[in-house]
């Protein structure tokens, strides 16, 4: 069975590399896709992130275990409803016996699906030039899909990319958000500190942070850390103790408070695990955000704060360029690119420190603009599977 141009059945296969942010981007495209009137099977490896990101699931996705082989049960699924669209995520190969499953149902009414290869995201220039490239699987590969084509779809920043994936909506959610009510659901109650957000990996430049933020806060203004669950929460434990940063109360606890330096108080909050509305919650409600990979920044952006960004280490260093051109695309002004460089260095270095927080979220605010006006990441499929179709 054919889907409308209306209604089509998309298969998204995820591998969990690390960190999960492979399975929150997918399940982000898929929600979206669903909130749009389509049918959705997401296929992961390790889906078992989803129970704290998603818990309450989303009607029109269907989330399947994607073992090696694919249980016979589930491809039997695709003779009712084949897949109009297959995408792997993230350079994942689909696995050999849906293709093959596939082949053997399209070639009954001599149809193709539109085969998506979803990249990682990236400002620098090549994503423009490769963006929508095909590649026809050749008979030489003796791949059952042979004469198919597969589609390289690039995220980007720019019009001639794929775009960020935005869900409608989000803008009028921001709006409405009540900061103190949320706030309060995890009893944290200000009492006129500055709010930031830090989910980080174990960067170097951590303990000279925590240290800053300790000795003078931010603008002179007291600090209240946020830290997110997990990788985050660990490294700020390892460098508040090697800082000499004292915390009372348990690990456990909702709110920590470390030793007063000089004239100001930083008061640490482990945070727990957040559904994905409550990680946009917190880059709402907070002056200042630390993000890192690639979905994080993408919901900075969308919050229009002040924001700093880890970027995923790469052995041979190749994350730097890519960090240069986003803070190129950005328009970041000298202090915050320097920031950037010291948060991403792979060894301490004390030189660059926060300030001019004010020119940062002028240049939030121009960033928010011009990317709203663009059509978001799943408009973009959407558009581009209804011409290749």
């Amino acid at each position: 069975m054919r889907s409308t141009p209306d209604s089509l059945q998309w298969d998204i296969f995820c591998k969990v590399i690390d960190n999960f942010g492979d399975i929150g981007i997918c399940w982000r495209l898929a929600a979206d896709l669903a909130a749009r009137g389509h049918r959705v099977r997401l296929w992961a490896d390790d889906a078992s992130a989803l129970a704290w990101m998603a818990p309450n699931g989303c009607a029109g996705v269907r989330v399947l275990h994607w073992t090696t082989p694919l249980a016979s049960n589930d491809l039997g699924a695709l003779n009712d409803h084949p897949g109009d669209v297959l995408i792997e995520a993230f350079g994942c190969d689909i696995a050999p016996e849906f293709i093959a499953s596939s082949a053997r149902i399209f070639s009954r009414s001599g149809l193709k699906p539109v085969w998506i290869n979803l990249e990682y995201l990236s400002a620098e220039a090549y994503v423009e030039r490769n963006h929508a490239l095909p590649s026809t699987v050749s008979v030489a590969q003796g791949s059952p899909a042979a004469g198919w084509t597969k589609w390289f779809f690039y995220p980007g920043f720019t019009l001639k990319s794929g775009g960020l994936l935005r869900e409608p909506g989000l803008a009028q959610r921001q709006a409405t958000f009540d900061r103190a009510a949320w706030l309060g659901s995890f009893g944290i109650s200000l009492q006129g500190e500055a709010l930031v957000s830090l989910f980080c990996y174990e960067p170097p430049a951590l303990a000279g942070l925590l240290r800053e933020l300790a000795d003078a806060g931010m603008n002179g203004q007291p600090v209240r850390l946020l830290v997110a669950a997990g990788r985050a929460q660990r490294a700020v434990s390892s460098a508040a103790a090697v800082t000499g940063l004292a915390t009372l109360g348990n690990s456990e606890g909702k709110s920590l408070c470390g030793n007063k330096y000089g004239d100001h108080m930083l008061l640490i909050s482990y945070l727990p695990l957040l559904t994905q509305t409550d990680f946009d919650h917190l880059l709402w409600a907070c002056d200042l955000n630390f993000v890192r990979g690639e979905d994080s920044l993408v919901r900075a952006l969308w919050a229009g704060k002040p924001m700093v960004w880890q970027i995923y280490p790469q052995d041979d260093g190749a994350h730097h360029a890519k960090l240069d051109a986003f803070l190129n695309l950005l328009g970041a002004p000298p202090s915050q690119r320097a920031f950037h460089h010291r948060w991403n260095a792979d060894t301490p270095t004390p030189e660059a420190r926060l300030k001019d927080l004010p020119v940062w979220q002028k240049t939030s605010d121009k960033a928010r603009t011009r990317l709203l006006a663009q059509d978001d990441l799943t408009t973009r499929l959407l558009q581009f599977v209804e011409k290749t179709r």
